[in-house]
């Protein structure tokens, strides 16, 4: 029995395994099939655009005529002498209601477009974020991982070294210990890129498909990744702002609530306005009860005025509905002002990043490499010891891993400020590569 389970395990693992492996096997995408990928298949972004054919509904709904009654009366007995029988129908005709009420429903739907169209963009943006923190991890690994190599030829540089009988078995020790530093360090990069992987495909949501970069590392390359040069000269922020501002769709979604909270206050104030109520039918009197022995009959019509305003004039809806007006010009002027610094921060930000990364680009990492490359060839060449050499093992994987995270936070600030200025065309002067 023991034997049959241990075959059955073999058998799942042998040939059952690659399949599951193959399932879960990522597709490499650029960072604009992935935006593609993520706005035609993602489930929140589907579930969103459900609102559009709600709303278009609710114009349908809005502009309804009132439904007509059918009524019957009928007189027994002795009522009915003299007294006519009638059958016929009424129909209530809205005042000043309908095109209002249509209006309001026409403003919801654009208003419904307008946060469409804020959702997509704003998962343009979390997918592009969700990319480049992949590639910042990957990069990350990427370093650690030739790290590792060097230190394991360092290592047996130090034990062929001791074995001559050139240095101590301390330098030995020093070298595996630095080694088995790295190798934890690795493994941890590596369950941080697993861990980016999955969150980049949470991000785009797609229900059939499993994605990763096609790029492994960051590189000189930044056009497919929508990035400005470092040495791209950014325009002044004043040119910018205002640019900004009227592209905000947050803005522009405030400004749109402003238009349906104004048809709404006029929407309400329309039910102040009577109703007019039209009945007309057909009326007789049977022989019986008509007094003479003689069938009468003819047409009846009839107009009344509903709904008037006396004992309830709408005063409450009237008062919420204008305070909701207020609320909506408070909002947008608050989402304005809260723009332009988010605008300015994300400005600042850029900057302060591309400053950043030409210092590592053209100074730290130029001089560290040259610098890890001499200190290697000296302790080659026994001119200096392990401890002189670790340390600046050290110094140089530091300054090697700050890099790739200093072009991490140059893409993600690039990224933020796409998002703030809502302008994903958005180029830089004298680049070329956006």
């Amino acid at each position: 029995m023991i034997m049959k389970k241990i075959i059955l395990s073999v058998f799942i693992f042998i040939f059952i395994q690659p399949f599951v492996f193959a399932i879960i096997d990522p597709q490499k995408v650029s960072i604009n099939e992935a935006v593609e990928i993520a706005r035609k298949n993602n489930l929140d972004i589907q579930a969103a655009r459900l609102n559009i054919n709600i709303e278009e509904n609710n114009i349908k709904a809005a502009n309804r005529l009132q439904n007509p009654e059918i009524g019957v009366f009928y007189n027994f007995g002795q009522a009915g002498k003299g007294n006519p029988q009638q059958i016929g129908a009424s129909q209530t005709v809205e005042i000043a209601k309908r095109g209002a009420r249509k209006k309001l429903a026409k403003a919801g739907y654009e208003l419904t477009l307008r946060n469409i169209e804020y959702l997509e963009f704003d998962l343009k943006m979390d997918v592009r974020e969700a990319y480049t923190n992949l590639l910042a991890k990957k990069s990350v690994y990427t370093t650690m991982k030739a790290q590792e190599e060097l230190l394991q030829k360092m290592l047996e540089q130090a034990q062929a070294k001791y074995k001559t009988g050139e240095v101590t078995q301390i330098d030995v020790l020093q070298a595996q210990l630095l080694l088995n530093q790295i190798i934890t360090e690795v493994n941890s990069a590596q369950y941080d890129v697993k861990t980016a992987l999955y969150e980049f495909n949470k991000v785009i949501n797609c229900p059939d498909g499993f994605y990763d970069t096609t790029e492994d590392s960051f590189t000189k390359e930044y056009k497919p990744l929508l990035i400005p040069k470092p040495d791209a000269q950014m325009p002044d922020f004043e040119s910018i702002s205002t640019a900004a501002i009227n592209n905000r769709l947050d803005i522009k979604i405030a400004l749109q609530a402003i238009d349906v909270s104004e048809k709404e206050l006029i929407t309400v104030v329309r039910q102040k306005v009577p109703d007019i109520e039209i009945s007309g039918g057909y009326s007789y009197q049977n022989p019986g009860q008509s007094g003479d022995g003689i069938f009468k009959h003819g047409a009846y019509v009839g107009a009344n005025l509903v709904n008037l305003p006396i004992l309830y004039n709408y005063a409450p809806e009237i008062k919420n509905a204008r305070l909701k007006l207020e609320q909506a010009h408070l909002n947008y002027a608050s989402v304005e002002n809260k723009a332009l610094n988010d605008i300015k921060k994300s400005y600042d930000k850029f900057l302060l990043a591309q400053m950043n990364l030409r210092n590592y680009s053209e100074q730290l990492l130029g001089n560290s490499e040259e610098l890890i490359k001499a200190s290697r060839e000296s302790y080659k060449q026994g001119k200096t010891d392990l401890t002189t050499l670790i340390t600046m093992e050290e110094s140089y994987r530091m300054i090697s891993v700050a890099h790739t995270y200093a072009l991490a936070d140059y893409y993600n600030a690039w990224n933020e400020f796409i998002r703030q200025v809502n302008n994903e065309e958005f180029t830089v002067s004298a680049d070329e590569d956006v």
